[in-house]
């Protein structure tokens, strides 16, 4: 069986990290901190909605193409959001983050200046 290439397993993480955001259909958690999880219900509802709508990739904010960081703005205060990839126990990171077998998502929203 072939080696993956770099570009293979990049395209692979950029997938599973869209799918997760997008749809949640990959193993992952969704995690706010705790500024964000103070804000009212209907707040993180559309701060929810604009980490699954995000698009706005370019070269500076993906810098490797996987998809995994996007900074935008709500209610004039700038949020970043961001995936790590941890093991299946989650006691340290995962060794493949494009094998799901391997890997759990976390996605984790915050506030800038909660960086």
């Amino acid at each position: 069986m072939p080696t993956q290439t770099y570009e293979d397993q990049t395209d692979r993480i950029r997938h599973l990290n869209d799918a997760f955001r997008r749809q949640g259909s990959v193993a992952g958690k969704f995690m706010m901190t705790a500024g964000v999880a103070s804000l009212p219900l209907g707040d993180q509802a559309a701060i929810m909605r604009k980490v699954m709508s995000f698009n706005a990739f370019t070269p500076e904010n993906d810098p490797y193409g996987e998809h995994d960081f996007g900074a935008f703005e709500h209610n004039r205060r700038n949020l970043f959001w961001k995936i790590d990839y941890y093991s299946l126990d989650m006691v340290g990171g995962s060794e493949n983050p494009a094998d799901p077998a391997q890997t759990v998502r976390v996605l984790t929203i915050m506030f800038a200046d909660e960086y």
